[in-house]
């Protein structure tokens, strides 16, 4: 991986809409969006692997493969047919490729390794990588609003929810 992908994942965890309009239109970062919902998924692994152990890893990873694949399906699903605008163009692709990226902050994960912060860590992450959804949902609807891309992922974020309670109800998200 160059380093170029890794400065876009960090322009992307600091919510630079250019860089989702980057990625929205580069049809060949499929696999980086696919490489961020890895990293982020193995920082979830081994930031909870005192609980979870090494197979946890592997859990959170198929996990938030599955649930990136999902949501951004259903997220387009719900801006472009009930929530579009006249100016929303989008594809599957341009979605997944967006929401692939806001998972960025998910790679801090790992300080969760570190129990007294744990669930902080893990409620912080969480919370930003919503952020960034709103903001990769925007600018992939070609929303003017970020109301309409909070309501598109109000709706939609609930597969997201699921997916994370049930690792957590299979493994745990922090040791203790």
């Amino acid at each position: 991986m160059s380093s170029a992908f890794f400065v876009r994942m960090f322009r992307a965890a600091l919510l630079h809409a250019d860089t989702y309009e980057e990625v929205e239109a580069d049809k060949g970062a499929n696999l980086q969006a696919l490489a961020v919902v890895v990293l982020a998924a193995l920082g979830m692994g081994l930031g909870s692997i005192e609980n979870s152990g090494a197979s946890g890893i592997l859990w959170h990873t198929g996990v938030a493969i599955l649930g990136w694949y999902v949501w951004a399906y259903v997220t387009y699903f719900i801006g472009t047919r009930f929530l579009s605008t006249e100016e929303t163009v989008a594809d599957h692709g341009e979605l997944l490729r967006t929401i692939g990226f806001s998972s960025s902050p998910g790679i801090l994960r790992v300080a969760m390794l570190y129990p007294p912060i744990s669930l902080a860590v893990f409620s912080v992450c969480t919370l930003w990588m919503l952020v960034a959804m709103i903001v990769a949902v925007r600018q992939a609807l070609d929303y003017s609003s970020t109301l309409r891309a909070i309501a598109v992922c109000a709706i939609g974020f609930p597969i997201y929810v699921l997916s994370v309670l049930l690792s957590v109800l299979v493994l745990g998200p922090w040791p203790g």
